[in-house]
């Protein structure tokens, strides 16, 4: 649906999937292949992937909350779409972190073969969540190009109905 949105509310609405592209791109991809080169011999930098994340996921919860009281429908809904995703991206992250965990206790402690461990994680866990992160980024590129066009779909008015919306169409 079309809203009667200004530039300033339109900007405003581009913010959390603007916030949430960079956590997907900038950070889960960019920054993880560059860090990967140096996982070999010193793994410290990788754990800046997670310390990004975890500050920009939260920062986008913190926000999409707040944006319940203070923003207006439209940018609200933005808001809110942008935390429904990255509560799935969370969830996403937790089952990789779990099932992670199983693979390293299963190798250390039940004697499973290193290999069986690197498929188990590579195919159950880290394919899944790269398949994720590449949808995620199109339908936030989606997103984003609808809040500057001033559109949100009708599902999301629905489950975040406010009044005093300039809904054109």
């Amino acid at each position: 649906m079309l809203f009667n949105v200004n530039n300033e509310e339109k900007k405003k609405a581009k913010w959390p999937h603007d916030l949430f592209l960079v956590n997907l791109i900038a950070n889960h991809i960019l920054a993880f292949v560059a860090t990967l080169g140096m996982a070999t011999s010193w793994a410290w930098p990788m754990l800046i992937v997670p310390i990004v994340s975890f500050t920009i996921l939260t920062t986008i919860i913190v926000k999409g909350r707040l944006s319940l009281k203070t923003e207006t429908q439209f940018v609200m809904c933005h808001w809110q779409i942008a935390v429904k995703r990255s509560l799935f991206f969370i969830k996403m992250l937790l089952v990789l972190l779990l099932i992670s965990g199983i693979g390293l206790y299963g190798y250390t402690n039940l004697g499973w073969m290193k290999e069986a461990v690197f498929a188990l994680i590579g195919g159950v866990c880290i394919l899944p969540v790269m398949v994720t992160t590449l949808v995620l980024i199109i339908m936030e590129s989606d997103a984003l190009h609808q809040a500057g066009q001033g559109k949100l779909p009708r599902k999301i008015i629905d489950l975040c109905p406010k009044s005093g919306a300039g809904i054109i169409e």
